[in-house]
């Protein structure tokens, strides 16, 4: 049947309202992305939702809810290009990563700590993810430290762009035949944070290197106005932390209401091309709401007042996209419902079968706290020394090693406070200066052998300088970073306490950061004093996953640093000041391959009556000590360096002690809780049967060190301490 000039006009209109519909983009984003969105959003809320009855349920163990931050994080996910972009997301971002393309089993295996758990094989609490196929960097508890990972990432994509020989993986069995770079040149990396987190130190040292350096960082605050139950007012000055950074250089600011995902796409495609262009980081601070309680530990109607969670309800992203979308004609009620039901239906599917999930074996524990690929205790390090003319020292042996290995391998960075020979390289060029290379001059000549991108002076902040270490061997750069002094190392014990040496080990060997730590260590000085002469080597050891090097001559530290720099896991290097430039300890130069395994020790003096086990700078100190005593008592001392104190050579200890019978354990650091307690109560436990004395330790006062050298000679272990201790053990 014909249609009337009336009804055909109706149909004429009804169609070209349903092309508009089709056709029309709100921000660049189509029909079938808006879907998707809110496909994800909603999905995201589900899981939040099906979590919290499992953890009310007693099947899972902890619940962190994402619910307010999803149109936010999912515009985010929709500007940005998974796998070719790296995340470095908090624990509120479920929906981004639900978005790049974790599924709910994903989420739901890590929530039962399931052995398949993508993100860390159960090894991590709920929304910390990971995911090495979408660069989803495995993430940690503490608030903020991800920030500084986030620009040493960004370092490493530009580095590898402008030096992309470096990337190629080389047929070796060091650390570089194992670790895989990936880069484009124009990756941006994000990463996010809560508002309460831009309170931390770490913030402002990301947020200024990201500055300085340009580079393409995209950070998101998730401003849900709420630090747990500390309000934004009491956390930021002024209560807005946009206005607080906005005169950093070189970004891209912009606030935006994060509970619109279409106003907050618009506004992070802007972002991410600013980054991806090169001219500089962007800083994106979302206004979203935060309906559910900080976890399932917390009670926010303790703190929070009905009325201003009812405003919050006003705004919830959920709600608001789903009117949206009715409004624009994309759906309507019956399609959302089905979409609804169909995601309810997926989740469900996904709980059933994670809740019989395989879950990790017991043995499987200690898997991943080192590299599985390369041994630094075994003998492929362990190479004879070339024959060479002269004596260096300590100072001399690191530089040549450190140029001898830059040589080599291209991937190798280094930076820190004054390393640089000189950071106006005009000055260098026309020679108005010789450079510095480093308070102690060690790095001396490496910037202007290897230029600037390679060798640098980085800002004075520790947890800089080791936090975009961590980014930068996340992605495969190899740094060789210095902290000036160990007494000032502090500010970065955060990151190589929680993260550094964590990492492979909570991403269940997914991502490994194998950076080499320098640092000047130790007293001895002469008017070092208090802030110039500590030690304190035990909390390092004390941390799994980290492997701490403390030679006591030149020779050794060649040998150590250069296995330190091939090997596989993160590395910290002690150096002890005094023994940068001593007599004792000199050695020729013994070329550009020498090293030594770590755990090995080395018997500085054999001998029958005592053993004495110590390292660093009370090796010549004890050494002296034994000498005058054979001479005076002939009495014989076997004198063990242990060179390495994660790992230690035990076997060493075992086959001396029973040898002799009696034991000397020794260290600098202070005689309490310092590093000789636990190899004494090893020797006791194990060793027992094996002793006619008791065990003997000798250690500096439990105090500071002091200025006056007349203190510190007091303070600190001296040869005859060492002498003390051998006739009185002798004489037991």
């Amino acid at each position: 049947m014909a249609l009337s000039r009336t009804e055909h006009k109706k149909s004429t209109a009804v169609a070209e309202r349903t092309h508009e519909t089709h056709e029309k983009t709100y921000q660049g984003l189509t029909r079938d992305q808006l879907i998707q969105m809110y496909r994800v959003m909603f999905m995201s809320r589900r899981m939040d939702d099906r979590e919290i009855l499992l953890k009310r349920q007693q099947k899972i163990f902890f619940q962190m809810s994402g619910a307010g931050h999803e149109a936010l994080i999912v515009a985010a996910a929709f500007a940005l290009k998974a796998g070719y972009d790296w995340f470095y997301p908090y624990y509120r971002d479920r929906a981004l990563c639900l978005a790049l393309g974790m599924t709910p089993e994903d989420q739901l295996l890590q929530a039962v700590g399931a052995a398949d758990d993508p993100s860390s094989g159960g090894r991590q609490m709920p929304s910390h993810w990971a995911s090495r196929k979408l660069n989803i960097v495995t993430q940690s508890s503490p608030t903020g430290t991800q920030l500084l990972q986030a620009v040493g990432c960004a370092e490493a994509g530009r580095y590898f762009s402008r030096n992309p020989k470096a990337a190629e993986r080389l047929d070796r069995s060091d650390y570089s035949g194992y670790k895989d770079v990936i880069f484009h040149g124009d990756e941006v990396t994000y990463v996010s944070c809560g508002d309460g987190t831009t309170s931390e130190g770490e913030f402002w040292e990301a947020v200024n290197n990201a500055s300085l350096l340009k580079l393409p960082v995209l950070f998101v605050v998730e401003d849900n106005e709420y630090a747990i139950s500390v309000p934004v007012e009491v956390n930021t000055a002024g209560g807005n932390i946009s206005k607080l950074v906005a005169n950093f250089p070189n970004f891209y600011f912009a606030e935006c209401d994060g509970t619109d995902p279409v106003t907050s796409y618009a506004v992070l495609q802007q972002a991410v091309e600013h980054c991806r262009s090169g001219r500089g980081p962007a800083f994106v601070h979302g206004h979203v709401i935060r309906p559910y309680s900080h976890s399932l530990s917390d009670d926010e109607r303790l703190y929070r007042p009905e009325s201003e969670r009812s405003k919050d309800a006003q705004r919830d992203p959920i709600t608001r996209m789903q009117l949206f979308l009715i409004r624009e004609n994309i759906l309507d009620e019956d399609s959302i419902n089905r979409l609804e039901k169909d995601v309810d239906d997926q989740i469900q599917r996904a709980t059933d079968r994670v809740l019989v999930a395989r879950l990790p074996e017991p043995s499987s524990i200690t898997q991943f706290l080192y590299s599985p690929d390369v041994d630094p205790t075994s003998d492929a390090f362990a190479t004879r020394p070339r024959t060479g003319e002269g004596e260096k020292t300590m100072a001399d042996l690191i530089n040549v090693c450190l140029r001898d290995e830059m040589k080599r391998d291209e991937r190798i960075v280094m930076f820190g406070e004054d390393i640089a020979d000189c950071s106006r390289e005009q000055y260098l060029k026309d020679k108005l200066v010789k450079g510095k290379g480093g308070v102690f001059k060690l790095t001396s000549g490496l910037q202007c052998d290897f230029g600037s991108q390679r060798v640098f002076n980085s800002p004075l902040a520790e947890a800089a300088i080791v936090g975009r270490a961590v980014g930068l061997a996340t992605r495969g750069v190899k740094p060789v970073v210095e902290i000036q002094f160990f007494d000032y190392i502090w500010p970065a014990f955060h990151q190589m306490r929680n993260e550094l040496p964590v990492i492979r080990w909570r991403s269940n060997g997914n991502f490994s950061c194998p950076a080499v730590i320098r640092v000047a260590i130790g007293g001895y000085l002469t008017g070092g004093a208090i802030y110039h002469s500590q030690c304190g080597e035990s909390l390092f050891t004390h941390t799994p996953g980290m492997r701490v090097v403390f030679p006591s001559n030149a020779l050794d530290a060649n040998g150590l640093l250069r296995t330190a720099i091939r090997c596989d896991d993160p590395v910290l290097f002690l150096e002890h000041k005094r023994l940068y430039r001593e007599t004792y300890g000199r050695a020729p130069y013994p070329g550009p391959d020498y090293m030594i395994p770590f755990g090995k020790a080395r018997i500085v003096r054999e001998g029958t009556d005592i053993t004495l086990v110590t390292y660093g700078a009370t090796v010549p100190r004890a050494l002296q000590a034994a000498q005058r005593i054979q001479r005076e008592n002939d009495v014989s001392v076997e004198l063990i360096d242990l060179r390495t104190l994660n790992p230690y050579d035990w076997d060493a200890i075992a086959t001396s002690v029973r040898k002799t019978n009696r034991v000397i354990v020794a260290h600098e650091d202070t005689l309490s809780w310092g590093y000789g307690a636990e190899i004494a109560a090893r020797i006791a436990d194990e060793l027992f049967e094996d002793l006619d004395a008791p065990v003997r330790r000798v250690a500096a006062m439990d105090t500071f060190v002091a200025y006056q050298p007349l203190l510190e000679d007091e303070i600190l272990p001296q040869p005859d301490d060492f002498y003390k201790a051998m006739q009185e053990l002798a004489d037991y």
